[in-house]
């Protein structure tokens, strides 16, 4: 469709082509709607472009390389160690996320009723927008913008990494620092250490991802420690100065080194929303004091005919939570429903190897909400699968109710807990009884095999 000269009216407007933008793009034009859909940068969002799909890529080609050093465990005998050509690493993540971009462009030029614009969005009015010299009003608005990486103040005349512009990388780094011991930086951290780097992960708190139980933080840490990443927690004082062999990073902490020194890096110590160049205060909406869009139950904004979707919105910082906002918006809007985020249960994971699955409520958690509760704790080593594979670190939990014996949480921190989750996720859903769980007959030999068994070892906590 042409983008006319003067002010253009749509049925809607939908800002950011991240994960919820696409497909409720395609889901309002299915309705015969006229839908703006404005982009600055690359469609597909974070996750396409710099999030999961090439970081899960390079996780991939990580895990190639350990696992061919350990090959003589398997009794299979290599020649030589494994090599790591960088830049083919690279360039296969890169690619993988190039088609998934090529894919997403490809449904957004075949959408019948859909208008993409490439630029900057910023509010002249509730219901108006601004797109370079053009400006669009519609009665419904929908911000998906998505997150960028935090900055520390300190690094501002050093040249350091995000989780962005580390996948710029063509070679492996001699000496890696990672500054943030949660989900992001300890991905990269192991991931780096895999394709050869020293690496030391920086963490001002005292353990690491500390919303996790600290059994969990704890055997997070033991597993990266055994790889041979230096782990530094406590670090309440982190600056940057210029080195002859690269950086030099203030680390003030209660053991160690006052300072180590890095050829690069990565500052990983959370994400900001992209909501400051919105002119929001045109709209009549005000973000809180993190620069998140305030919503309801149902995503709507304090602006009527304003939502927003995804991590702009402070509700959910994952892909598949994105993807559910639209969900919610789609089912409220077109189908009568009265879908709510607060129905939601929350589930990640961390892609290190093995990954931590989560769902639900931690223990601490629990604990806090004055739920009364059983509890229980079992090591991978008792899952055969684990033990056939020669890959028995890690541990899985469950958190129940004790007065109503719903499934409050669980984690499993090992091989394949990122899928294996999912079986107590969808027992959650249901608000099924940990006793249905408990008299499952799972498949031998699997990760899963052991949850049931997991169930009946809950003992008051």
């Amino acid at each position: 469709m042409a983008f006319g000269v003067s002010m253009r009216i749509f049925d809607a407007i939908i800002v950011g082509a991240g994960q919820a933008g696409p497909p409720l793009a395609a889901r309002l034009t299915s309705e015969g709607m006229t839908v703006a859909l404005i982009e600055r940068e690359h469609v597909g969002g974070t996750c396409v472009n710099v999030g999961c799909t090439p970081t899960k890529t390079l996780v991939a080609s990580a895990r190639v390389a350990h696992v061919a050093r350990r090959a003589a465990d398997y009794g299979v005998v290599l020649p030589a160690g494994p090599v790591i050509d960088m830049i083919r690493v690279r360039g296969r993540a890169l690619g993988v996320a190039a088609d998934s971009r090529a894919k997403v462009q490809a449904w957004l030029d075949g959408m019948q009723g859909l208008t993409l614009i490439r630029g900057h969005a910023r509010f002249t009015g509730p219901n108006r927008l601004q797109v370079g010299d053009k400006e669009i009003s519609a009665t419904r608005i929908f911000l998906n913008v998505g997150a960028r990486p935090v900055q520390l103040p300190g690094a501002k005349d050093i040249r350091t990494l995000t989780s962005s512009t580390i996948l710029d990388l063509d070679h492996v780094p001699a000496h890696l620092a990672v500054i943030g011991g949660s989900y992001i930086g300890l991905e990269f951290a192991q991931m780096y250490r895999r394709f050869g780097a020293q690496v030391i992960v920086i963490e001002r708190g005292d353990r690491l991802i500390a919303r996790e139980d600290p059994e969990i933080s704890e055997a997070i840490r033991a597993i990266l420690e055994g790889e041979g990443i230096q782990v530094r927690t406590g670090a309440d004082c982190i600056g940057f100065a210029p080195h002859a062999d690269g950086i030099s990073v203030k680390v003030t902490c209660v053991a160690g080194a006052p300072d180590v020194v890095a050829t690069d890096v990565l500052v990983a110590v959370g994400r900001t929303p992209n909501t400051d160049d919105l002119d929001l205060k045109a709209a009549g909406i005000t973000p809180d004091e993190r620069g998140y869009i305030p919503v309801n139950d149902r995503l709507e904004t304090a602006t009527p005919g304003i939502w927003a979707l995804g991590d702009c919105n402070g509700r959910g910082a994952f892909t598949h939570t994105a993807f559910n906002d639209y969900e919610i918006v789609a089912a409220n809007l077109l189908d009568g429903a009265d879908r709510k985020v607060s129905d939601r249960i929350p589930a990640y994971a961390l892609y290190i190897d093995p990954p931590l699955g989560r769902v639900g409520l931690t223990e601490a958690q629990a604990r806090a909400a004055g739920h009364a509760i059983l509890t229980v704790s079992r090591p991978m080593t008792r899952v055969g699968r684990a033990v056939e594979r020669d890959e028995t670190q890690g541990l899985m939990t469950a958190v129940v109710d004790a007065a109503t014996g719903r499934i409050l949480g669980a984690t499993i921190l090992g091989i394949e807990g990122d899928e294996a989750i999912h079986g107590i996720l969808n027992m959650m859903h249901a608000g099924a009884s940990y006793h249905t769980l408990q008299w499952a007959v799972p498949i031998h030999p699997t990760v899963s095999e052991l949850i049931p068994t997991l169930m009946g070892d809950l003992k008051p906590g």
